[in-house]
């Protein structure tokens, strides 16, 4: 395995881990939706990696139906903490 690759997945596993933390640790629901959206557009970038190594770019048509699927789901999230649903 190329170091860069080995760097990537180390680069994407931290940013992965910060971000539960942020989650599990929290002290508002604002915090922890951030932290949930971090944990999803890491997991985004994850799945664009795999398609990069892999060279099955259908994973990129998959990584935008689920960032897409996650804004509009953070957008419903933060209406519903503003009190606007």
């Amino acid at each position: 395995m190329n170091y860069y690759y080995l760097g990537i997945v180390i680069l994407l596993a931290i940013g992965t881990i910060l971000a539960l933390y942020r989650l599990l640790r929290g002290p508002t629901a604002a915090d922890r939706m951030v932290a949930l959206d971090a944990i999803t557009n890491v997991t985004a970038g994850m799945i664009i990696f795999i398609a990069l190594l892999s060279g099955r770019f259908i994973y990129v048509d998959v990584t935008l139906v689920f960032a897409i699927l996650s804004f509009v789901g953070l957008i419903i999230v933060a209406r519903y903490l503003e009190g606007g649903i």
